[in-house]
Parts: structure tokens; C-alpha cells; sequence
């Protein structure tokens, strides 16, 4: 079974947010990582740049195969984890730790209404 920490929220694609007053982190759940295996390179956008919900805002790229990322909130990008360059492998390791994506100024907090809770993100990936 997936971890899914219930203190998050999450996408149908499989993005995990965290809220931190009005910046969200966003990254990939473990279950998505999981189902794409080793992780070899992280395309992200340009720090500074806009993300929309659901429209894509980067690739994941393993040994297998490139997978979307979709935004789950719409902001502005305020960091993007350049270690990511370097280290693609800690999506792998670490989800949701060293392997947050993007931070970005929430544009409208009523977007995480939309999410999964930890609960529903579960029975999601357990079909």
C-alpha cells in the first residue's frame, strides 16, 4: 500500500499539495512514483512563472516512460527544488519530503476544495 500522508491534499493525477498559509508545495505521490519506477531527469517551469489547475506545468521522465505533471492549484511559482536537476532519484526516495516541486503564491485558496483528501486519494488508488 501507497503512503498517502493525511495531512495533504491531492489530485487525480497524482499530485500532493501542502498548504502553508498562501503558498502550497506541490510534488508527486508515492503511488505515482511508484507506477513510474526509477526516476532519471525533472523538467520544471521557470521560477517566477504562472501555473494553472490542471494544465500541464512540467514532465517526469523514468526509465520507462515521461509523465505530465498537472498543476492541482493555479499561482504564482515562488521556488522551484533545483536539486530535482541534479538528484532525480529523491522523487523516488522522498516523495513527499526532499522532492517537493514547486512552492507557488496561492491565486485562489478555493481551488484546494477540488483535492482529494488523504481518504478519498486512497480509495482513488486502490481500484
Amino acid at each position: 500500500m501507497s503512503n498517502v500522508p493525511s495531512d495533504l491534499k491531492y489530485s487525480k493525477e497524482h499530485e500532493w499539495v501542502r498548504v502553508d498559509g498562501n503558498r502550497a508545495y506541490i510534488g508527486i505521490t508515492d503511488f505515482a512514483q511508484s507506477e513510474l519506477g526509477d526516476i532519471v531527469f525533472v523538467e520544471l517551469p521557470e521560477d517566477g512563472g504562472e501555473i494553472t489547475m490542471n494544465a500541464t506545468f512540467g514532465t517526469v521522465e523514468s526509465v520507462k516512460t515521461v509523465s505530465d505533471l498537472y498543476a492541482p492549484v493555479s499561482g504564482k511559482i515562488v521556488e522551484i527544488n533545483a536539486a530535482l536537476n541534479d538528484a532525480p532519484e529523491k522523487v523516488n526516495e522522498s516523495p513527499y519530503g526532499d522532492a517537493w516541486m514547486l512552492v507557488v503564491e496561492l491565486t485562489d485558496a478555493s481551488e484546494l476544495d477540488n483535492l482529494l483528501s488523504a481518504d478519498e486519494y486512497t480509495a482513488l488508488i486502490s481500484k
